[in-house]
Order: structure tokens, then C-alpha cells, then sequence
């Protein structure tokens, strides 16, 4: 029975590799000398400091740049509110999404549920497995997942006949 596996990973080294970059141009940009703006990755997580708002922005848009050139989905990252931090500074966290979250999960099924197609979809952990007995209905499966606008990177994978 063919079935294939809907999953949400990110290339944490890709990202790693964006901050690094970040951090380099930070320190070599004449915009922000004296600054102590940075930019750190912890755990599942990228850290930006920054002077003010302004600074923040630039941080921000440098953090977006990056990680597109490294081709890493923009969409897996989720900035949070700015905070303040110690010394005046202006603090944001930006979280990494990695796997499918309940809800998402629940939606992408209840789509794939209502198209009536003949293929079963269980929800496993933090990736979905879809199979069917055609291999059409699982391709027609993944269009109509395709067009439903998740705001997360999707992978089709473990495609198995």
C-alpha cells in the first residue's frame, strides 16, 4: 500500500551558518560601529539584541537575508514580541519551528478528509502519515495540502510504493 510521510523539518546547521553571517556583517557594518547589538543562536532559538528599534529592524532584515541565501524557508521562523532588556537595549526571540504542532496537524487532516479522497491520514507525533491504495489519490493528496497555505515549510517525504 503506497504511503508517504508530511513532515516540518529546518536545517539547524543552515541557520547556524545565517547567524554566523549575521553576526559577521554586524561587526564589520559602519551603521553599526559601537554598537553592542548581536545576534546568538541557543537551543532552538535566535536571539537578537539590539541598541534601539531602529537597529533591530536592520538586525531583523539582515536575519531574513541570510537565512534566505542559505535556503532555508523563511516561514520557519517565528518572531516574537520585542522586549526590553538590561542597559536599555531592545531584546526579540525568534523560534525555529520544527515538526507539525497539533492544531496544524489536525487541520492539514480534516482538509485531506474532506476532499473525499480514498486515503488514510494518522497523526503521528509531529508528522502526519498519509497511504492509500493509488498512487494518483496520494499525488492529488499532496496538491490539495500544497494549496492549503500552512505557514510553515512542508516536506513530502518516505514516499512508499
Amino acid at each position: 500500500m503506497p504511503s508517504f510521510d508530511i513532515v516540518s523539518k529546518t536545517d539547524l546547521t543552515e541557520i547556524s551558518n545565517a547567524v554566523a553571517g549575521v553576526s559577521r556583517e554586524i561587526s564589520q557594518r559602519f551603521d553599526f560601529k559601537g554598537s553592542k547589538s548581536t545576534v546568538e543562536l541557543q537551543d532552538k532559538e535566535i536571539i537578537i539584541l539590539a541598541d534601539d528599534v531602529l537597529k533591530l529592524k536592520q538586525v531583523h532584515e539582515l536575519v531574513l537575508t541570510y537565512v534566505t541565501r542559505r535556503k532555508v524557508d523563511i516561514s520557519c521562523l517565528d518572531f516574537g514580541k520585542e522586549e526590553k532588556a538590561a542597559g536599555a537595549m531592545i531584546r526579540q526571540i525568534v523560534k525555529i519551528k520544527q515538526g507539525i504542532d497539533q492544531e496544524t496537524a489536525k487541520k492539514i487532516s480534516k482538509a485531506i478528509k474532506d476532499s473525499k479522497k480514498k486515503v488514510q491520514v494518522s497523526i503521528q507525533g509531529d508528522e502526519l502519515r498519509v497511504s492509500g491504495k493509488k498512487r494518483d489519490d496520494l499525488q492529488e493528496v499532496i496538491a490539495i495540502v500544497k494549496t492549503l497555505g500552512i505557514n510553515q515549510p512542508l516536506q513530502f517525504v518516505n514516499f512508499r510504493d
